[in-house]
């Protein structure tokens, strides 16, 4: 018997694995939208363009065309009226009221000033009425800075200045208390905080209210600018509305002869009522606005200008004759002398520019008579200052701050008069502005009315020549 061959017993080898396969690489991102959106854009345009082979595929794409048109001009229109008539309201009840409220400040604060030096000069006790105008100016002062305050971001100029007034206002009052108690002793030391009052008054307070003047006075020219932009996108869209209208209802004509479709009248008409509002109402809006800028603000504005050079001339000449001479400025003179006669030189300067300004004789008059009084206060000063240089410094004392023929009764003469003026261009400006903005007024709620009168009568008009292909 053949044996079996010999298998050998050792395990059988592991089997050998194939090497691996470098990975693929991701493939790219197919160009394009996806199959089902570029199948359903296919098919999208190709019935567009099956439909603008037809007559009634026609109108359906003219109709929403006119229809979008006339929501947008509508759309627009509503928006840029009440973005004008806005920024014309904040003119009239924003911007301009705050510019007054700085320019009072000021004159609040220089009037204050000069109130103080007049009691100081008038001796202890000071006169009751002196007293009564410094109180009033402070507590007017303090009371529009808390109304300011309200409606100004304490961030921007106006609040940064703001705060500066609020910060230093108390200091400059407890500087005049202390001079009026050393007065009331006979006591040297009184002139001395006098001046230091005055000194942070001038290079402190006063600046800031300038500063905050200056502010406001900007800003309601930029709101005054806004409210005076006319308004192109929406004129734009209105003329293209009204030629697309006209365009289909001329089309609509040349092919069936019609002379009138009801719907596109209206629509037409509608278009056209918006248009002409819109075009009239900016045209009215922007001619005010530009009569309250140039016959009211820019009045306003040198008359303040001049009101506080006033101020500040009165208040300069009384504390010549409280320093008597102890304060030089940089060329070794009397140094409220030379600002006494800086702010009389601005002073007629503005004044000549006011008289220019004022567009009739109601305007012309109240400046005309602050010009006499001013000469007339050029007159007395000079009269004063020899008696003072003479060493009779109660003559020069009684010239100044006397009750009749005095520097200080010319000075009332000159704020009275710049007073009324300032009134005068005050309502001037306001008769303007406001009629500027009643111009606008109710357009953006007719723009959106007179729009979808117009798109309803476009789907009318189009629907009404659609129904004859049924």
């Amino acid at each position: 018997m053949t044996n079996p061959p010999n298998v050998s017993s050792a395990p059988p080898s592991a089997p050998q694995h194939a090497p691996a396969r470098p990975p693929m690489p991701p493939s790219a991102p197919p160009a394009g939208p996806p199959p089902a959106l570029r199948a359903a854009w296919a098919e999208t345009t190709e019935r567009l363009r099956a439909a603008a082979t037809t007559e009634p595929g026609r109108l359906r794409i003219i109709g929403a065309a006119l229809a979008l048109l006339v929501v947008a001009f509508g759309a627009v229109t509503a928006w840029e009226a009440s973005d004008r008539f806005t920024a014309a309201d904040d003119v009239v009840n924003r911007s301009q009221p705050l510019s007054v409220d700085a320019a009072d400040i000021y004159r609040s604060l220089a009037d204050a000033d000069t109130a103080a030096a007049s009691g100081f000069l008038a001796g202890a006790p000071e006169p009751a009425d002196v007293q009564k105008t410094y109180r009033t100016d402070i507590t007017t002062a303090s009371g529009l800075l808390i109304t300011a305050a309200t409606h100004t971001d304490g961030a921007s100029e106006s609040g940064r200045q703001i705060a500066t007034l609020n910060e230093g206002l108390p200091r400059y009052t407890g500087l005049i208390e202390q001079a009026r108690a050393y007065n009331r002793q006979g006591l040297p030391l009184g002139g001395a905080y006098l001046r230091y009052a005055n000194q942070l008054m001038t290079n402190e307070l006063l600046p800031a209210a300038e500063k905050l003047y200056a502010a406001e006075t900007d800003r309601l020219a930029t709101d005054n600018d806004d409210a005076r932009l006319w308004p192109f996108v929406s004129t734009a869209l209105g003329a293209l509305a009204f030629g697309g209208l006209f365009w289909a209802q001329r089309r609509n004509y040349l092919r069936t002869n019609r002379v009138f479709n009801h719907g596109l009248l209206a629509a037409t008409a509608a278009s056209t009522v918006l248009l002409l509002w819109l075009a009239a109402a900016q045209t009215v809006a922007r001619s005010d606005l530009d009569n309250a800028q140039t016959h009211g603000q820019a009045s306003l504005k040198v008359l303040n200008d001049a009101r506080i050079n006033s101020l500040k001339a009165r208040a300069n000449e009384n504390l010549t004759l409280v320093a008597r001479g102890a304060v030089l400025n940089e060329d070794n003179k009397d140094k409220y002398e030379t600002d006494y006669n800086t702010g009389m030189d601005k002073l007629s300067v503005a004044l000549g520019r006011a008289k220019g300004l004022a567009d009739n004789s109601d305007g012309r008059t109240p400046v005309t008579d602050a010009i006499a009084s001013v000469s007339e206060w050029r007159g007395r000063h000079a009269l004063a200052s020899k008696a003072d240089k003479a060493g009779d410094y109660k003559t020069a004392l009684e010239m100044v701050i006397g009750r009749k023929d005095s520097t200080g009764d010319s000075f009332r003469q000159v704020d009275s008069s710049l007073k009324l003026a300032i009134e005068l261009e005050q309502e001037e400006f306001d008769t303007y502005a406001s009629d500027g903005l009643g111009a606008l007024d109710g357009l953006a709620i007719g723009a959106g009315a007179l729009a979808l009168v117009a798109a309803v009568g476009t789907i009318m008009g189009i629907g009404r020549r659609l129904s004859e292909y049924r």
